[in-house]
């Protein structure tokens, strides 16, 4: 009995010296083929709080949906990356936990409150990507500073299949940087920064004036029918990398494909509007967020804070390209000479976050739909505009009554 009694006591050591000696493990859910970026960050995070810190690549805009299941199954991560128009919705069915104590003051202010929401910080900006203008410079010397002269220029080079600019018009995404330097907006923000869904601005007299200038585009026949539609980014590509089109709007996804295809291109922040305002746009933010079932939820936000500090955000944007909202490396000299960062940086600066609450659903479809009325003049600007908005009212309604 004596002897059975010390085995379970040497027992019992072995296990507890083992469970001391075990490190603690934190699991982080990476973008597909980003891994790289964060490195040496998580190699430095390992070894200054002696962490095991497992990660695992898989494409940013399903980790919500992948969580869903592993989340309560007990398999999740404990730090993942999400795109911050999902955050509306993980905020509301309880995905997500708030970071009490983010390092704020690191960040754009553009970036920060796309990952807020009812008063509450939910993410940390990763990375912030929006549209800009890409131009032949075998074709176009110098780009112009105004959309009224890539007009101009359109109207005296499109012919014989070639043309000037090109952009996806006819898309809510596209397009909603033409029209909101003249007072849209899709929902208005109170004095927090909480948007209304009961107040749409996408028929206002802002609205349709912007579009209605945007129509003479393909009115003119400077667009052609072969862009409109889902294919349209395609066309739009194929048209740029095979010389056909001398400047196009697109994001920073298009540099690699571009520079594969041997175009001599340029990317600038996008053009002025007869009103004398620069084009704005959406800007779309990446940020690392905290699941819900995390067993250590104050290690994790360590984590998140200490890959997101400037010197390891600058060495992220030199493995990925990926432009960091961090205001240090922003204002770095070697981020401003890079052309390409420097121009999405400048042009970030103008865009408005993509609304993150999950009325934003109700809104793609119908506006959607009513630019590609108004483009092939089947319906006229304000009509189009007003019937769309009232489809998204009423889906919104609809919507929140199910909730």
């Amino acid at each position: 009995m004596r002897n059975i009694t010390k085995l379970a006591f040497s027992v019992a050591m072995i296990i507890s010296a083992g469970m001391a000696n075990a490190k603690t493990e934190l699991s982080v859910w990476e973008d597909i083929q980003k891994s790289k970026g964060i490195e040496q960050a998580v190699a430095d995070f390992e070894k200054e709080f002696d962490v095991d810190v497992k990660i695992q690549e898989m494409p940013y805009t399903t980790q919500i949906e992948k969580l869903r299941l592993d989340g309560p199954a007990g398999i999740g991560p404990d730090v993942m990356v999400i795109p911050h128009d999902q955050l509306g919705a993980a905020v509301v069915q309880n995905l997500i936990s708030p970071l009490n104590k983010l390092n704020k003051e690191i960040y754009t202010e553009s970036s920060l409150s796309a990952f807020t929401t009812n008063g509450n910080v939910y993410g940390a900006p990763k990375v912030v990507e929006t549209i800009a203008m890409f131009y032949n410079k075998d074709l176009i010397k110098e780009p112009f500073e105004n959309l009224e002269d890539y007009y101009t220029y359109s109207k005296e080079h499109t012919k014989d299949g070639n043309y000037g600019l090109l952009a996806k018009f006819d898309s809510t995404y596209y397009v909603y940087g033409a029209i909101k330097p003249y007072g849209a907006y899709v929902f208005k923000r109170n004095d927090s920064g909480d948007y209304d869904a009961t107040d749409v601005g996408l028929s206002n007299a802002g609205a349709v004036e912007g579009m209605t200038y945007i129509k003479k585009f393909y009115k003119d026949g400077l667009f052609p029918t072969g862009i409109i539609g889902e294919n349209g980014v395609n066309a739009i590509d194929s048209l740029f990398t095979e010389k056909k089109a001398a400047a196009v709007i697109n994001g920073p996804w298009a540099v690699e494909p571009y520079q594969k295809a041997g175009i001599n291109f340029g990317v600038v922040s996008l053009p002025k509007l007869p009103n004398g305002q620069p084009m704005s746009s959406f800007m779309g933010v990446k940020g690392y967020v905290v699941s819900t079932w995390s067993k250590d939820k104050e290690l994790a936000e360590k984590f998140i804070n200490y890959i997101n500090q400037p010197k390891y955000a600058a060495i992220r944007f030199e493995k990925t390209m990926e432009i960091p909202p961090v205001k240090e490396v922003m204002n770095d000299p070697k981020f401003k000479e890079n052309p390409i960062a420097s121009a999405i940086a400048v042009q970030a600066s103008r865009a408005e976050p993509m609304p993150s609450i999950p009325e934003m659903s109700e809104v793609w479809g119908p506006i959607d739909a009513a630019l590609q009325l108004i483009v092939t003049d089947k319906q006229d600007v304000k009509s189009a505009l007003e019937g769309a908005t009232e489809h998204i009212n009423n889906q919104i309604e609809a919507f929140r009554s199910g909730m």
